[in-house]
């Protein structure tokens, strides 16, 4: 069977790419999907195996790391609190944290990550109204610039969580530079060097 990439030299069939790809045409959300056999199929194919090669690397690392669910793994909303953190910390790594095992090592991954008080009151000073308190009567509802005392605890989990993101996104661009080996015609859709990244209007 032909292999699409390796992951610390375990093959990624092709085969699994396929089944994967007729699963999710198997779906009610088939008709937002591009047609195979297509520049826009063949990229959908390339994601599709970024997200398997991400899959069973966080799995191997696991295993290396010896880390397993537990009941302090965080939930995926926990991970992903909204779009935002979703967009910064990139679609292959969102997806993969919908895993529970992928949350675990990302716990493990991340358990280290810091916030010092310098780097909130910081962003305090430079976003003094991202945490607006809103008040009124009579059906007026009247922005004030909170205190920093009154939002450092949310400031702090606000830029904890985009620090830790951002931990969890670089360990596994570096796992995958040092691990993952692709196929031609199965490298990153963003790949300059791949045929069907031309950017069109």
């Amino acid at each position: 069977m032909t292999v699409a990439a390796t992951v610390a030299g375990v093959n990624v069939d092709v085969g699994e790419v396929d089944a994967r790809e007729a699963a999710l045409r198997a779906t009610p959300h088939v008709a937002a999907l591009p047609r195979a056999h297509t520049s826009e199929g063949r990229q959908l194919r390339r994601w599709l195996t970024q997200l398997l090669v991400a899959e069973k690397l966080v799995a191997r690392e696991a295993e290396v790391l010896g880390v397993g669910v537990t009941e302090s793994t965080p939930d995926e909303d926990a991970v992903l609190p909204d779009s935002t953190a979703r967009l910064e910390i990139g679609s292959i790594a969102a997806a993969v944290l919908a895993d529970p095992i992928a949350r675990a090592v990302f716990a493990h991954i991340t358990d280290d990550v810091e916030i010092d008080d310098d780097t909130v009151t910081d962003f305090h000073a430079r976003n003094p109204r991202r945490f607006l308190q809103f008040g009124g009567t009579g059906g007026w509802r009247v922005a004030s610039e909170p205190d920093l005392a009154d939002v450092r605890p949310m400031i702090a989990a606000h830029l904890l969580g985009a620090a830790r993101r951002r931990r969890f996104r670089m360990w596994l661009s570096a796992r995958h530079a040092d691990l993952v080996w692709l196929a031609p015609g199965y490298e990153h859709p963003g790949d300059p060097r791949q045929p069907d990244n031309i950017h069109r209007h």
